[in-house]
Order: C-alpha cells, then sequence, then structure tokens
C-alpha cells in the first residue's frame, strides 16, 4: 500500500474558502502520470500540484500541475500553494527555493510573516503572441457577451496572446459592472482556443484611482476551466504587457499592482505582482500571495 499526504490549500487570501483552491501532494514519488490525472480530476479543482524530492544540483524540488482534464506546463495559484505547505510542514525560514516545471526552472521565495508565511514565485519568459482582429476578435467578443464599444480602445491595448508559461488572451473592457455579470459561452470559447493555440482569456478592468489596479476573471474550459477564481497566469502576463503599452510609467525599474479576481463566483482573493522594467522593455514577472490549508489527509494506493 502506498500512502500520500494530500491538500486543499485556498491560494491568494488567509481565509478558508476564498481564493483560489489547489490540491497539493507534497510528495508524489512513484505515481505514474494516469494516477496523478485521476487525482487532479477527484480533487477536481482547476489545478493540483504534485511534488517530487530531488538529488539534482541544479533545482531543489521537481513539480507537475494538472488540471481534472490535462497536464499544463505551471500553474501560478497551485506553486503558491504547493510551496506553502512545504514550508509549513518543513518549517522554513526565509530561503529561495528552485522549483523545476514544464516551464523551466523557476526560483520560489519562502517569505516568513510572523507565524505564517508570504509567497513569491518568478514567472517564466514573457512571449507576446499573436494580436487576435477580424472574424477571430469578433467570435471572441460573441463568446464573452461583449460589444466592441465595452472595449478599452483596442489600440491602446489590443486583444493579445501574452504568457510567462502558460498563456492567456488580455482582453481589456471599461465596465466592472460588465464583467461581474459575463456569463461567456463556455463551448464557443474553447473552439477559439483550439483555432488559436491559446487555452485561457482573461477579461479585465483597470482602476488607476484605487489601491487594487485590476478586477479580472479567467475563463479556460478547453482544458477543464470554466472559470479559474484568480489566477497567477493571468495576472502576472498582464502585468508585462500593461508595461509594453506604456499603461503605466514604471518608477525605480519596477511596477508593481494589486489584482483582485474570484469576486463575481464568491471566491475573491488578492494578487501582487511586480515586473522589473529596463529601457520600457518588461524583463521579467513575480507574483506573490498568502495561502491557508484547508484540510489534510492521506491517500492510500495499492502497489503497483
Amino acid at each position: 500500500m502506498r500512502t500520500y499526504q494530500c491538500y486543499q490549500v485556498d491560494s491568494f487570501t488567509r481565509e478558508k474558502f476564498s481564493g483560489n483552491p489547489a490540491g497539493v501532494v507534497l510528495d508524489a514519488t512513484g505515481l505514474q502520470d494516469t494516477e496523478m490525472q485521476k487525482i487532479a480530476r477527484e480533487f477536481n479543482n482547476s489545478e493540483t500540484a504534485f511534488l517530487f524530492p530531488t538529488q539534482e544540483q541544479t533545482h531543489d524540488v521537481a513539480i507537475r500541475f494538472f488540471t481534472p482534464l490535462q497536464e499544463v506546463p505551471i500553474c501560478g495559484h497551485a506553486t503558491i500553494a504547493a510551496h506553502y505547505v512545504r514550508a509549513r510542514e518543513l518549517g522554513l525560514g526565509r530561503q529561495c527555493i528552485r522549483q523545476k516545471t514544464k516551464a523551466g526552472i523557476l526560483p520560489v521565495d519562502i517569505l516568513p510573516e510572523g507565524d505564517d508565511y508570504h509567497i513569491q514565485m518568478t514567472q517564466g519568459a514573457i512571449e507576446f503572441g499573436s494580436i487576435l482582429s477580424g472574424q477571430t476578435m469578433a467570435q471572441l467578443l460573441c463568446a464573452l457577451g461583449i460589444q466592441p464599444e465595452d472595449l478599452i480602445s483596442p489600440s491602446a491595448l489590443p486583444i493579445q496572446i501574452v504568457s510567462t508559461g502558460h498563456s492567456k488572451v488580455m482582453v481589456g473592457i471599461r465596465s466592472r459592472k460588465l464583467l461581474d455579470t459575463l456569463q461567456p459561452g463556455l463551448e464557443a470559447l474553447a473552439q477559439i482556443s483550439r483555432q488559436i493555440g491559446c487555452n485561457g482569456f482573461y477579461v479585465f478592468t483597470l482602476h488607476p484611482d484605487s489601491d487594487i489596479l485590476v478586477h479580472g476573471r479567467m475563463f479556460a474550459p478547453a482544458i477543464g476551466i470554466a472559470e479559474d477564481p484568480v489566477t497567477g497566469n493571468a495576472n502576472g502576463p498582464l502585468g508585462a504587457y500593461l508595461v509594453r503599452y506604456e499603461y503605466a510609467p514604471a518608477e525605480d525599474a519596477r511596477f508593481r499592482f494589486t489584482a483582485r479576481q474570484g469576486e463575481a463566483i464568491g471566491r475573491a482573493g488578492t494578487v501582487k505582482v511586480e515586473v522589473s522594467v529596463k529601457d520600457r522593455i518588461p524583463q521579467k514577472v513575480c507574483i506573490s500571495g498568502n495561502a491557508v490549508i484547508v484540510f489534510h489527509t492521506e491517500l492510500h494506493l495499492d502497489d503497483k
């Protein structure tokens, strides 16, 4: 009999039953790919993280991420969750952990806060993909239930695919009320994902006069996520995107902001984003947040 320590963790919050839930398997040694996929489906969170110890010199821990339908290269909130659990269980002090993912070896900073932790992850390489226009843009707006006049000027902030490891389509709109009432056509979005090779759509509003710059919602039905409550892999790329289009000047070579997500589905959470900037070009993206363990259980599987 194999025994695995499994955790349900809410990320980007300190309140249970809010933020973004992730499954965490603290030491997944011995699990086959098919078993990890079944465990992720059983957790039924947007992502479940599986940690693997390593003896290699290049990294401190390996980690894999599965949605209920498939493996993905990286996940922000599940990274926060996994390293929060690891820090608590191992009693870690302030340190930088090198995690090996399918998006590369990326640093994660463990930041003690009293008797708790704040977790910061550096995301992968910034990539700006296709700008959606013409018929594809029209199909997307129809699927989202958005009119062209609802958009922030596409000449200022175009609808574009952006990635820091797991790409999202950035869609800026003017109205917070519209954002909160969107009821997108999920099958239509999944079909568009197959056409453009990008599985997530991040619809956001901007509030420059508030402590919360961004409110957003992220839909990724093509990979089994109707709506993700709080998305590191959307807000991180958004930071790079806002720098690229000169939304806000970066002070001291840093662009920092706070984003709020999940409010429309009753799972509000907060993510902090920091973009390093050189010559007005985004260089590196970090996201950070808190977490809370909701429950811990053991999973027993028959030996193979």
